[in-house]
């Protein structure tokens, strides 16, 4: 179902920059990202924005292009294509599941969640910003295989969900997939709107005893803690 490797999107190119100063670049943000959810959103709340001004001066650095970064219209109705079948296959079984096993009922959805969907289709940009404009494209600067990159960013994606199993299953899966889609059509936005309808179906889906109310980090453990 998906392009053949030739049809991999120029968009990735010969890196400006050192492979071995990118291989560091990543491994500091990553750890940077990992630290921040388990201790500095607590200790530190406002490091993040050192963290995001580091990487927007690397996009600087790496003379990155918004196009190139799948943050324009271009490639958005190839991507769009691929990704929503790819996702209507997933979902649509998925809510017949709701539907039948845990007495799920067809409502219309009003203003508040409209809003909380909103919100979380915003974060889910970022996520994907993350994920494919930046993480995948430095390491396909450094991993010359484009379906390897897939597998470590999926792995990254997963790793910044632990210790949530169902997450970690989900964003492995869903973010080698949305690395495989991106690499050939370079566009972030229907990759975020699928992750953030799909996390709805998840959160709703899964028994809130697994799920946590989709924490990660510490927050999972503090749970409905009293």
């Amino acid at each position: 179902m998906m392009a053949p490797k030739t049809e991999v999107s120029s968009a990735f190119i010969i890196p400006r920059v050192p492979p071995l100063a990118t291989a560091a670049e990543i491994l500091a943000v990553y750890a940077g990202i990992l630290l921040y959810i388990w201790r500095w959103q607590h200790t530190h709340p406002y490091v993040w924005v050192a963290l995001l001004a580091i990487i927007v001066l690397s996009h600087f650095v790496h003379h990155d292009h918004l196009r190139e970064m799948g943050l324009t219209g271009h490639e958005l109705r190839p991507c769009a294509r691929v990704i929503f079948p790819l996702f209507i296959v997933v979902a649509v079984p998925a809510v017949i599941f709701g539907l039948w096993k845990r007495d799920w009922v067809i409502m219309l959805p009003y203003a508040h969640a409209w809003l909380s969907f909103g919100g979380y289709a915003v974060w889910c940009s970022f996520q994907q910003y993350l994920a494919q404009a930046y993480f995948y494209r430095r390491l396909r600067s450094v991993i010359k295989t484009p379906h390897l990159s897939s597998v470590a960013v999926a792995t990254m994606f997963a790793g910044a969900h632990i210790p949530n199993t169902i997450l970690m299953v989900a964003t492995f899966v869903g973010g080698f997939i949305f690395a495989e889609v991106f690499v050939r059509h370079p566009n972030i936005w229907p990759l975020a709107l699928v992750q953030a309808v799909a996390g709805f179906l998840i959160g709703g889906l899964s028994p809130a005893s697994l799920i946590h109310n989709m924490r990660v980090g510490p927050g999972y453990y503090l749970y409905n803690l009293h």
